[in-house]
């Protein structure tokens, strides 16, 4: 799990975005700002979640991604 947490962060910094933010993050944070299509499908291809993007992104908020000694 945690190679694949790594490799989306990874993705999302190749193309613009901040370190440490998975894509589904960054479509819910940009939502409003042209990221609107890319939060549709990503909560789409996470189907069984209410809303993926938006626990992603309070995920990282909070932090829970991280291993406990860091939060």
């Amino acid at each position: 799990m945690q190679f694949l947490i790594a490799f989306d962060q990874l993705l999302n910094t190749m193309f613009g975005g901040w370190a440490d933010e998975s894509i589904s993050a960054r479509a819910f944070r940009l939502r409003d700002r042209g990221w609107g299509t890319a939060y549709k499908y990503i909560n789409k291809l996470f189907f069984w979640q209410k809303d993926h993007c938006g626990a992603s992104y309070y995920s990282e908020v909070i932090r829970s991604q991280l291993p406990q000694e860091y939060r």
